[in-house]
């Protein structure tokens, strides 16, 4: 089973070996996810986050969309599509699901876990109809069920309107604390080039090549500022390229702005 690197190293590997499976990692570029390189391994699934890559923040181009498809219908193998997050871009509407284009080869998961709660533990997925008997007895010997109350009260949400509402209020939520990151960072650190801002809640800063990540991210902590280091998505744990991943979702306006300023230098490198 095949994976984007960087991504998520050890949910996909945990995810694989109790499947019985190899997982493979992938590169990923600006582009999204590398499919000369997806072919060249055995894979016969493959899990993407084509809408708004982790933690890189890319989509998937259109071009690579189409060769995805292409690739699995030729090998029949499945698309694993992690719609995470999905509903939140600031660019542009929504990008659509592989899933419609190809529902034969795509298995597309879904979550409220980012549009409402984490504790809100209902996911959904959409898989093609050969494959939904034994993945719903999988799920029955996995887990017993899920909580029916937590399911009744989100049908009532969605069905009233209030759903797309609360959406439609966060995303605005959002996009203001987005904007709070990115003039913040111009201020104490114009030099740094920032991308993955499109959609989401994190943004990921390009640091220069002779950085240390490590050292960067363990200073700013002595400093009560977190950040993360790119190193801990890439499955070799490399810290070169040397970035940061930035998260501004349960971070308020004020905070973004003192954190930043309060590590200035370590961004800016100067003393």
């Amino acid at each position: 089973m095949a994976f984007e690197d960087p991504g998520s190293p050890a949910a996909v590997g945990a995810a694989a070996a109790a499947a019985g499976l190899r997982a493979v990692p992938v590169p990923v570029d600006e582009h999204g996810i590398d499919l000369r390189a997806l072919a060249a391994t055995d894979a016969r699934a493959v899990v993407v986050t084509p809408a708004h890559q982790w933690p890189s923040g890319v989509a998937l181009a259109p071009e690579r969309r189409l060769a995805l498809i292409e690739w699995a219908a030729e090998r029949d193998a499945i698309i694993i599509e992690d719609d995470y997050d999905a509903e939140f871009r600031y660019d542009r509407e929504p990008v659509g699901s592989l899933q419609g284009l190809a529902p034969d080869q795509v298995i597309s998961l879904g979550t409220v876990s980012k549009s409402l709660a984490p504790a809100l533990r209902i996911g959904w997925m959409i898989c093609p109809p050969d494959l939904a008997e034994p993945l719903t007895e999988q799920k029955h010997r996995s887990d017993r069920g899920t909580p029916t109350l937590d399911q009744l009260a989100l049908a009532r949400l969605i069905e009233s309107g209030r759903f797309d509402r609360h959406l439609r209020r966060m995303r605005a939520t959002y996009a203001t604390r987005r904007t709070a990151l990115l003039a913040a960072l111009a201020e104490h650190a114009p030099e740094l080039p920032v991308t993955g801002l499109a959609a989401g809640f994190h943004a990921v800063a390009h640091l220069p090549a002779d950085a240390n990540e490590h050292n960067l991210v363990a200073a700013a902590r002595t400093r009560s500022v977190g950040l993360y280091g790119m190193s801990t998505c890439r499955t070799s744990r490399a810290a070169t390229p040397p970035q940061l991943v930035i998260g501004f979702g349960n971070v308020g306006e004020r905070a973004i702005r003192e954190g930043i300023a309060a590590v200035r230098d370590l961004l800016a490198d100067r003393p």
